[in-house]
């Protein structure tokens, strides 16, 4: 065994114990955090505007901290921009993290000194995490490579900006450098295509043995890869090749295709990070949740999907959620937010330690006619579907289609695929199928002829990453939108 896998394996043990001890009591660790985020946020001007000086507990903090969305923050973050000291938390941001935004353009959320070590260290703790399950620590003794934004941040006023990636990318420990891929200059390069090739032709002879990325664009590394090198299968190129680390979407739709590329089975890693802070990882097999991270300097609050909008949602604590139930997060950080909105759903398949599932986007569903389907539910369609008709989907999104040219009105499946199942037209029943076992509202629909089933839209190869770049998305960051209440997201794609 080398000496940095040996020693990955003594450092995972510990840090594997540690965090459990802390998931093991969740409420306690999450009232210590709120401690701290207090003292910490008191006397900036957030806090004594909403008299932080006197949040003790759970309840009292509902009391004094309104939610309030990424609009809601704007002011505050203007205020940050325009060179306030001490505005959410203690001094001035080390960095702006710009991400997009639904609304509001793009959004520029606080990196603090304080914040910082949660997206880094959450991400070297789910690596070790995964070493302390399997023992596999070979991949820290190989090349790893990251897709992911440009380390060269922008100004925002007169703090550095950039993307996520881009920003943690600066702050790579010292031990992994010798490591990583791709090297700094090809990292810098704006034009992703572009970048893409430049960084197949630094890696295609390297010794790869973690790779990283959202899958979509993992995907179009592996095709320009055997493109360019002539290999069958991603597997030949990089014979090391053991793990494949993930977020920010289901790799469930993508498993097919990537195991074909790859060629043989190759362990994932799950992760939860966002620009708001690092949330949570998968520490034990695919499947059984993603661990929330507690101790980190992020306090949650859960608000079940079904009050969201009512005057009299409940705001729960991590000591008041229950199993199976679709919850909104909202998030006090040590970086300045609280009462954050996040966006994202979740659900909880187990309570101690506590581990989520993300289900999708509060502003991410179809319910044109009522039936509030969710990106869980048109995932595992999907899916099923494709046990029962095996083929390989590259990507896909699902609209409503309101006035059809002929016939009932019907959701449309907007589907690229890499390589198509035998009967289009039963695959398309077959996921319907699954997705009224899924959505008892949306077979009502159906059974009760408001709607008719739905209908399949391929989308020519390479569809989607034209549709992306033509719309400034195509980043190592941007993801396909799974579905919306209109159409504006499948405007340009289709054959």
């Amino acid at each position: 065994m080398a000496l940095k896998a040996g020693i990955a394996k003594v450092l995972a043990r510990r840090s594997a114990a540690r965090v459990m001890r802390a998931a093991m009591q969740p409420a306690a660790t999450q009232a210590e955090v709120l401690r701290q985020l207090v003292q910490g946020g008191r006397n900036t001007a957030f806090g004594k505007e909403h008299r932080l000086a006197g949040v003790a507990d759970h309840a009292s903090l509902v009391q004094a901290v309104p939610l309030r969305d990424y609009e809601g923050f704007r002011p505050w973050i203007d205020r940050i921009v325009a060179g306030g000291q001490d505005v959410l938390w203690p001094g001035r941001p080390l960095y702006l993290c710009k991400t997009s935004g639904t609304t509001s353009g793009a959004k520029y959320i606080p990196i603090t000194q304080a914040s910082l070590p949660n997206h880094i260290g959450s991400a070297r703790r789910a690596l070790l995490a995964y070493i302390a399950r399997t023992g596999n620590a070979a991949f820290v003794d190989g090349k790893m490579i990251f897709l992911q934004g440009s380390p060269v941040l922008d100004r925002k006023g007169a703090i550095p900006a950039g993307r996520l990636s881009g920003i943690v990318a600066n702050h790579v420990p010292r031990y992994l450098l010798r490591n990583r891929m791709p090297s700094y200059a090809v990292n810098c390069i704006a034009d992703w295509e572009a970048k893409v090739e430049a960084i197949v032709a630094e890696t295609m002879h390297a010794d790869m043995r973690l790779i990283s990325g959202i899958p979509a664009w993992v995907q179009m590394y592996f095709e320009r890869l055997l493109a360019r090198t002539g290999m069958g299968t991603v597997g030949e190129v990089f014979p090391h090749f053991s793990l494949f680390v993930y977020g920010g979407v289901n790799f469930g739709p993508y498993r097919s295709r990537m195991q074909a590329l790859i060629g043989r089975h190759v362990d994932s890693l799950e992760l939860f990070p966002a620009s708001e802070g690092f949330l949570a990882y998968q520490d034990q097999g695919p499947g059984e949740g993603l661990l929330l991270v507690l101790g980190d300097g992020i306090y949650h609050e859960f608000i079940p999907v079904a009050e969201l909008g009512r005057p009299d949602a409940r705001r729960l604590s991590i000591g008041q959620v229950e199993l199976g139930v679709h919850y909104a997060l909202v998030l006090h950080t040590n970086a300045g937010l609280w009462g954050y909105e996040l966006g994202d759903t979740v659900k909880f398949v187990s309570l101690v330690p506590p581990r989520i599932v993300v289900t999708g986007r509060t502003k991410h569903f179809t319910s044109a006619f009522g039936e509030h389907v969710i990106a869980e539910e048109v995932e595992g369609a999907l899916q099923e579907a494709m046990q029962a008709f095996p083929c390989e989907v590259a990507e896909f999104t699902v609209a409503p289609q309101l006035a059809p040219a002929e016939g009932l009105p019907c959701h449309e499946w907007y589907i690229e695929f890499a390589s198509p199942p035998a009967d289009t037209a039963a695959f398309a029943r077959a996921i319907d199928q699954a997705l009224q076992k899924r959505n008892v509202y949306y077979k009502d629909l159906i059974t009760g002829k408001v709607l008719r089933p739905l209908a399949i839209v391929p989308v020519p190869r390479g569809g989607f990453a034209a549709w992306m770049k033509a719309r400034g998305m195509n980043d190592a960051q941007s993801k396909v939108p799974r579905l919306a209440n209109d159409r504006r997201y499948v405007e340009g794609l289709g054959a």
